[in-house]
């Protein structure tokens, strides 16, 4: 069955290219400051190092093959379990191609690449208020982790304005 959708994994230059697009897209959603190449040459750098693995999600049915959504993850090991889990660390999907399952492809590709790894669990982490996403984690079996608090330090140097 033809879906309409297309989810593959970035690793070459040529795909790297098309996911700093949407990547940057994903940052300015999110009030950070446009930047292509810098994002390029981040994702680059993120996944020839092996520290994020990123994947794309296309529309086929149209007159040409569209990025649409990306989506990133990594894996960290599990030290009780002795493996690793793997996370998801970004989604997003164009305004303009939401409700049209693209999310659950990029979260059904990274899902089944997890497990294709031996991976013993698959994380991440949204916003509470988040009831799109919530729905569709949802879906997918994932379920509330109750007992934890999500604590940050930031590290990096403020700047003046």
């Amino acid at each position: 069955m033809d879906t309409g959708l297309r989810v593959t994994s970035c690793d070459t230059d040529e795909t790297l290219a098309v996911a700093a697009g949407l990547f940057n897209h994903y940052r300015h959603h999110y009030g950070e400051s446009d930047g292509e190449a810098r994002a390029r040459d981040w994702l680059s750098e993120m996944v020839r190092t092996r520290q994020l693995m990123v994947y794309a999600a296309f529309m086929t049915s149209g007159p040409d093959d569209a990025p649409v959504g990306l989506a990133t993850a990594h894996e960290t090991p599990a030290s009780l379990a002795l493996g690793r889990f793997w996370q998801v660390r970004d989604l997003y999907v164009l305004p303009e191609a939401r409700r049209r399952g693209v999310a659950g492809a990029l979260v059904g590709a990274v899902r089944d690449a997890a497990v294709a790894a031996g991976a013993t669990r698959l994380s991440l982490v949204t916003e509470p208020d988040n009831t799109a996403a919530l729905g569709l984690y949802r879906g997918f079996g994932f379920r509330r982790v109750e007992g934890l608090t999500s604590l940050s330090l930031d590290l990096a140097p403020r700047t003046a304005t």
